[in-house]
């Protein structure tokens, strides 16, 4: 049982009596010389499952220098998963970590009680080619001197066992995850189990995330397995029980019904969601807890200096707010 309040339907309102529990429109942020759209948290709602934030970065294609540039920030008491469709973001942490992250492919950092990290444009540039993702336009040539670059970035609180736990990384190649192929659908299992297949990423609360590509006419199932389910568009529409949802839409559902997903135009999906987090967490910058206490420690660790560097990248910090 969630702790979070249900809602009842509303007279009129059609959308309130049927699956959908929530339509969120994202906000637009700028990072690094960059635009992203933020899901979550929202003002109907904090959190999907475990996920308390989610962002989708592009797509955008930018000069070669000029890129994501996300100087070195800290995090506690949460896990970000960054999973990209096109381009490609160097990471570094105060574990020593650092390496690129590329389409397909899943980066799990767990904050647990403090982690540093940032996230820079690669060296050496990764540069598309025609017709590479969903958002690149048929027949259009890029630019030598331009990147790509969308996909998606989310935080997972931890469960409260495991928010003072040591900081760990873990990366998986677009090949370690498993998935489905067939009927007009790809899918892709990012955290967690679904359609008959488990990925091999550990985090430590139920929970599912996937990427799932339809085709023009498919039809994707989403089961009440899950108390909190949600899927967003990143590309495309889709049409559920007769009303129809474009991309740059975050679409929660109600739990107890088995949705079916049926695709208006070649889309792209994300599908979130798990049991309730244990309890309400806080979220305050880039920090996430279940104490509020904890927060403020963070906040005077960070402003203290008392959080460890970014090996190579030991020269710049993102300040606290305000």
């Amino acid at each position: 049982m969630s702790w979070q309040p249900g809602q009842d339907p509303v007279p009129g309102d059609s959308l309130s009596c049927s699956a959908i529990e929530h339509v969120i429109v994202p906000r637009a942020r700028d990072i690094g010389a960059f635009e992203v759209r933020r899901a979550l948290p929202s003002a109907q709602k904090q959190m999907v499952g475990p996920f308390i934030f989610f962002d989708q970065m592009g797509p955008a294609e930018f000069l070669i220098g000029h890129g994501i540039d996300v100087r070195p920030h800290p995090h506690i008491g949460l896990a970000t998963v960054t999973y990209l469709f096109e381009g490609e973001v160097w990471h570094r942490d105060s574990l020593g970590t650092s390496a690129p992250i590329r389409p397909g492919e899943v980066n799990l950092m767990s904050a647990g009680r403090g982690i540093v990290h940032s996230e820079r444009e690669t060296g050496a540039a990764n540069l598309i080619t025609e017709g590479q993702g969903l958002a690149h336009a048929a027949g259009e040539r890029p630019s030598a001197t331009k990147r790509r670059l969308f996909g998606i970035q989310s935080w997972a609180a931890l469960p409260e066992s495991h928010e003072e736990q040591a900081p760990a990384f873990a990366h998986h190649g677009a090949g370690d995850l498993p998935g489905i192929d067939g009927e007009g659908k790809t899918v892709r299992v990012i955290i967690g189990s679904a359609y008959g297949a488990a990925s091999p990423v550990v985090y430590p609360h139920p929970a599912f995330y996937a990427d799932a590509v339809l085709a023009a006419g498919a039809t994707l199932p989403l089961d009440p397995e899950y108390e909190e389910r949600a899927i967003y568009v990143a590309a495309g529409e889709v049409d559920i029980a007769g009303d129809r949802f474009g991309e740059g839409r975050l679409l929660v559902f109600r739990p107890g019904d088995r949705i079916s997903i049926t695709a208006v135009s070649q889309s792209r999906l994300m599908l979130l969601g798990g049991a309730p987090m244990d309890g309400p967490r806080h979220i305050w910058w880039n920090f996430v807890s279940s104490s509020k206490e904890r927060i403020r420690q963070a906040r005077e660790d960070w402003q203290a200096g008392r959080f460890a560097l970014v090996p190579g990248d030991e020269k710049e910090k993102i300040p606290l707010p305000g």
